[in-house]
C-alpha cells in the first residue's frame, strides 16, 4: 500500500531472544551475526517487526562495529516503527491517507525492549520514545500522555511467573483507563500477545473487567490507508476491538 517491497531474507535463523543471549553471550552474538551477514550479502536493510528480535540485532551490530571483523557493512538495523516514523515514511502515510481516525483516543506502549538499553538502540529518548505517537496522530489518532511507555509487561516471564506477568500487565490496564484511553496501540507482537490474551483472566482476579483493545499500530495505519478488509485482523484479537471501531465509525 505504501509502495515498500518486502523481501524476507533467506536462510534466515533465530535471533536467539531470549534463550540464548540469557546462557551464551558469544552464541547469541552468532546468532544474530549469522542474519547480519546475510542481509549484508543481499545489500538490503533489516526492518524488523519484533522488539526481541530487533534487540538482539542492534546487539550483534553493536558487538561488529566495535570489533575488527565486521560483516554488516552499510546496512541499517531498524525496528518497523523507526523505519515507518521516519520522515520520507510518515510524509507518504500522510499523503496516502483514505481515512482520519479522528476520535479514536489511545495510549502508546512501546514496551521495554524498543529504545533500551540506549546503549545499543542508540534511542535518545529512550524513557519517553515519541515515534509512534507522532505517526498517530498523522492519522487522527488522538495519542495521550501517560508514564508508562516503556515500563515491562513481563512478556519474558509468561510460563516461569505467570503472577508477576498478571500483576505488570493490569497496572498497564488501570493506568490507560486512567488517562480516558480506548485502547492500547503497541509497537512488540509480544506486548501485544501478552496484553491482548490476558484480560480475561485478570479480570476474573481482580473482579474487574477488562476488555481493552490492542493494536499493533500497523493495523490503525492499514485502516487509514483504505485497506480493503482489516476485519480479517480482529478474529485474531482475543479482545475484539471491532466494537469500539463501530462505535467511531471506522469498520
Amino acid at each position: 500500500m505504501l509502495g515498500v517491497e518486502l523481501l524476507e531474507l533467506p536462510d534466515w535463523n533465530c535471533c536467539g531472544a531470549s534463550a540464548a543471549h540469557s546462557t551464551d553471550d558469544v552464541l547469541a552474538y552468532q546468532l544474530a551475526g549469522r542474519n547480519l551477514k546475510i542481509a549484508a550479502e543481499e545489500g538490503k536493510d533489516l526492518v524488523i517487526p519484533c522488539a526481541a528480535c530487533y534487540s538482539r540485532l542492534k546487539a550483534a551490530e553493536k558487538t561488529e562495529r566495535e570489533t575488527t571483523s565486521a560483516v554488516s557493512g552499510n546496512i541499517r538495523v531498524l525496528s518497523i516503527l523507526e523505519f515507518l516514523a521516519g520522515a520520507e515514511m510518515a510524509e507518504k502515510i500522510q499523503t496516502l491517507k483514505k481515512r482520519s481516525l479522528e476520535g479514536l483516543r489511545v495510549v502508546c506502549y512501546y514496551g521495554c525492549l524498543y529504545s533500551r538499553p540506549p546503549r545499543i538502540t542508540g534511542a535518545k529518548n529512550y524513557e519517553n520514545p515519541d515515534e509512534m505517537d507522532r505517526l498517530l496522530k498523522r492519522i487522527g489518532v488522538e495519542s495521550l500522555p501517560w508514564s508508562y511507555k516503556t515500563d515491562c509487561c513481563g512478556g519474558s516471564l509468561v510460563l516461569t511467573r505467570t503472577d508477576i506477568v498478571r500483576r505488570l500487565t493490569q497496572k498497564l490496564f488501570d493506568r490507560a483507563l486512567d488517562t480516558g484511553a480506548e485502547a492500547i496501540v503497541v509497537a512488540c507482537p509480544l506486548c501485544q500477545a501478552n496484553l491482548d490474551t490476558r484480560q480475561e483472566e485478570i479480570s476474573r482476579e481482580a473482579g474487574k473487567n477488562y476488555t481493552i483493545p490492542i493494536f499493533y499500530f500497523t493495523e490503525l495505519l492499514g485502516i487509514a490507508l483504505g485497506h480493503r478488509d482489516p476485519g480479517k485482523w480482529w478474529k485474531k484479537h482475543f479482545v475484539d476491538p471491532s466494537g469500539l471501531l463501530s462505535k467511531k465509525g471506522l469498520n
